[in-house]
């Protein structure tokens, strides 16, 4: 198969998302229809591309969720995620792990007969993002907003956008 016989990378389903966060805290987690994740809300952003770094997809999580899955994967007290909701900081253990589930996150887009992409580049809460991946998070379509509700650590938001 050639490079233009390729297939669009797919946006995910949330049965998808809501099962790769299951299967990496390693508890139950519920998926909801949400309210998109707003960057300037403080959100870390992650950015998928191509072997040619073109940027095929992006993710934001909102600094609950954050909070909530870096710690859950670590098996951190609940009370620390919840010091960061309350104060909308996150410990950099909290980011660090989050951007390790956003990197395995990357397999929600590598179907059969579609352009591979990996993580490139994780953005923290507040940080400025480039010009393109901000255009980006504030597309319309091509793109699912949810939220996540991780047993015994509670609710927090994610989006996938896919470039079209």
């Amino acid at each position: 198969m050639s490079a233009v016989d390729l297939l669009p990378t797919p946006v995910p389903t949330a049965f998808e998302v809501r099962e790769l966060f299951e299967g990496m805290l390693g508890r139950d987690v519920e998926w909801s229809d949400g309210k998109k994740v707003d960057p300037l809300e403080g959100a870390a952003c992650a950015t998928y591309v191509d072997d040619f770094s073109n940027i095929h997809a992006i993710a934001l999580v909102d600094v609950p969720l954050i909070a909530r899955g870096g710690s859950a994967i670590a098996l951190m007290p609940q009370n620390g995620a919840e010091q960061a909701v309350t104060s909308g900081l996150v410990t950099p253990p909290q980011f660090d792990n989050m951007s390790e589930i956003l990197n395995v996150a990357a397999s929600l887009f590598n179907k059969k007969d579609t352009v591979h992409l990996k993580l490139k580049e994780t953005y923290a809460p507040r940080e400025t993002l480039p010009g393109d991946v901000n255009s980006l998070a504030l597309q319309e379509g091509g793109r699912i907003d949810g939220t996540l509700s991780i047993q015994g650590y509670g609710d927090g938001r994610i989006s996938v956008i896919v470039a079209y």
